[in-house]
């Protein structure tokens, strides 16, 4: 693509985002317009960094083309309306970094062989031994920008022996990996499970996980997981949605459900995010927004964005009181089923 064509197109996008954001409500209907702002957002929220920030600069320059006044100012602040002007692999970072110190916290002084209900046959020495491997190996490819697979358990791991000391094992692995991260070009190539294969893929992973091992933790200590972010666990969805196609088990039995056309709609009340899969191709495609689009959902599930993700990971059963579904809920518990990690 030529630098006129992008310009031109940078140029058509900002004046028409500003429009829509600045239209009379007798104009456009609100939630029209805050539909298909989310819906830009989440979209240039998923471009790498490096286009990120030459987006930024692209709306920068549109706004100084005008001149002084009220339309200039509203042009001016569409990257930071848009999360553009932010260090999104630095955010992601630390919040691998909080989240595992969330994690080492709660179990530091709990008993190891503590049972984890959301995890048959578990323990919480089980649980920090996992996020622990997990960190190594992310930490392991991104520092040798490995080309091709690697096995978590091809890796020396340095797992005290003693369960006791596992929390500060954690710690230190966890540290180790994201002082990795955090200098690593987030656009740099390497080898990943999912669909991305760059560094800038492995914090989102990392976080959901932590936000998964958190919440068996609290499950396993109180009874109740603690309750999440609900834009992190958004995100966190999207995630794990944009991975499952390349798990394999999961896209074989997907294959299987024989259910083309058929649309899941998922929403979490605390954001008003919304998530519709439609299946079919042996597979199913998604896309996150406020509104359901033209295809009527054949089953529906409400509730919190931190609950989803765990009802996604197989935490929570789609039947839990805590979780609003109406429709076909044979399907969602054939999808879910197929889709188990």
């Amino acid at each position: 693509m030529s630098d006129a064509l992008t310009g031109a197109l940078a140029e058509a996008l900002a004046e028409l985002v500003t429009a829509v954001a600045a239209c009379d409500d007798e104009v456009l209907d609100p939630d029209t317009a805050v539909e298909w702002l989310e819906m830009t957002g989440h979209t240039l929220g998923a471009l790498p960094p490096a286009d990120r920030r030459t987006l930024d600069g692209l709306f920068r320059a549109v706004a100084l083309r005008h001149p002084e006044g009220p339309w200039r100012d509203e042009l001016l602040t569409l990257s930071e309306g848009f999360g553009l002007t932010g260090d999104i692999h630095a955010d992601a970072c630390e919040a691998v970094a909080e989240h595992t110190r969330r994690f080492v916290t709660a179990i530091r002084d709990a008993d190891p062989a503590t049972p984890v209900p959301t995890r048959p046959g578990r323990t919480l020495a089980d649980l920090t031994r996992d996020l622990g491997t997990l960190h190594h190996w992310a930490g392991h490819l991104v520092r040798t920008r490995s080309r091709a697979r690697v096995l978590p358990g091809d890796l020396p791991l340095g797992l005290p022996a003693e369960p006791a000391a596992h929390a500060d094992w954690l710690a230190a692995t966890a540290d180790a990996t994201v002082r990795t991260l955090r200098t690593a070009d987030p656009d740099a190539p390497v080898w990943s499970p999912g669909g991305d294969p760059h560094v800038r893929s492995y914090p989102a992973r990392l976080l959901r996980e932590t936000l998964v091992h958190l919440a068996d933790a609290g499950i396993a200590l109180r009874g109740e997981p603690d309750p999440a972010d609900p834009r992190t666990a958004a995100e966190a969805v999207d995630d794990l949605l944009a991975e499952l196609p390349y798990v394999p088990r999961a896209a074989e039995a997907l294959a299987r459900l024989d259910r083309d056309g058929a649309v899941i709609r998922l929403t979490a009340h605390d954001t008003g995010t919304g998530w519709t899969l439609v299946l079919g191709g042996g597979g199913f495609t998604w896309t996150r927004g406020t509104g359901e689009g033209p295809a009527v959902p054949a089953v529906r599930v409400g509730a919190g964005a931190g609950e989803l993700l765990l009802l996604l990971h197989g935490r929570f059963a789609a039947a839990d009181p805590r979780f609003l579904r109406t429709g076909d809920t044979e399907l969602l518990d054939a999808w879910l089923a197929a889709t188990a990690l």
